[in-house]
């Protein structure tokens, strides 16, 4: 009889309650079709933050679990002259920043290209050779969006001996603000950031004044140990022999980015 009036309580909850509950039903939020492709896809940024506004209200500790005060530390994206500022959280530097602003045109649905809660286990059961949809359970493809921005410096194959930090002082002697563009100004890969997620013009502007504009995507933010096989867009004098490390690669940037 206990157990009868319990749930006779918590019906009589629901019922008066359904009119909230309609509005904040977890279940049916999760199952939205708005989560999958292709409606995930193609979601404004003003329909991601309907119900995550909240990635924009998380700031970093004031200080640290030992006390350290967070104004008197580093934190590695600090370490470049395209940052300015505090630290900040990880959706706020890559879309509300300054330098996010100026140089990137990054949304929501750019990395969170939609999820199936069905499947979100380290290794889903997908038949052999299929490549998982996603990584780590965070509804994100790591290797298809952090990966342009996030992976290590290709020194093998542009044939330089050493990494970026190594060799730096000696591309950038005195009046030279760039060594990168030693290289790469009118030598080599000069059609490059033609896509959408990116503003081509900001970076090539900013990037006369700081290598820190262009090594901080190219190896200075890097997560990874490789580096993401960027499409090598023909260039006025390229040559027409392939290297090795590149003969698998695309000669123009994924449709859905590209710019015309």
């Amino acid at each position: 009889m206990r157990g009868t009036f319990k749930l006779l309580v918590v019906g009589l909850a629901f019922v008066v309650g359904g009119a909230g509950l309609a509005r904040a039903d977890y279940q049916r939020d999760v199952w939205a079709p708005l989560h999958a492709a292709p409606a995930a896809t193609k979601a404004t940024d003003a329909e991601c933050l309907a119900c995550h506004k909240e990635v924009f209200d998380d700031r970093p500790l004031v200080r640290s679990p030992k006390g350290v005060p967070a104004e008197k530390t580093k934190a590695w994206y600090q370490q470049f002259d395209t940052y300015q500022g505090a630290q900040d959280s990880f959706h706020r530097r890559h879309l509300t920043s300054d330098f996010a602003r100026q140089v990137m045109d990054l949304t929501c649905a750019f990395c969170h290209q939609g999820h199936d809660p069905r499947e979100e286990s380290a290794v889903p059961p997908l038949p052999a050779g299929t490549p998982k949809p996603f990584t780590l359970r965070k509804q994100v493809n790591a290797e298809t969006t952090c990966l342009m921005c996030h992976g290590a410096f290709p020194n093998e194959s542009m044939g330089l001996p050493e990494s970026w930090a190594a060799m730096r002082a000696d591309l950038e002697p005195e009046g030279v603000a760039n060594g990168c563009l030693t290289c790469h100004e009118e030598q080599f890969r000069t059609q490059r950031h033609r896509v959408t997620y990116l503003r081509p013009e900001a970076i090539e502007e900013r990037a006369k004044k700081s290598s820190d504009v262009c090594y901080g995507c190219h190896g200075g933010r890097a997560w990874y140990r490789i580096s993401y096989p960027y499409p090598r867009t023909p260039w006025p004098g390229m040559d027409p022999e392939v290297p090795d490390w590149a003969k698998n690669r695309p000669n123009q940037s994924d449709p859905r980015y590209r710019r015309p």
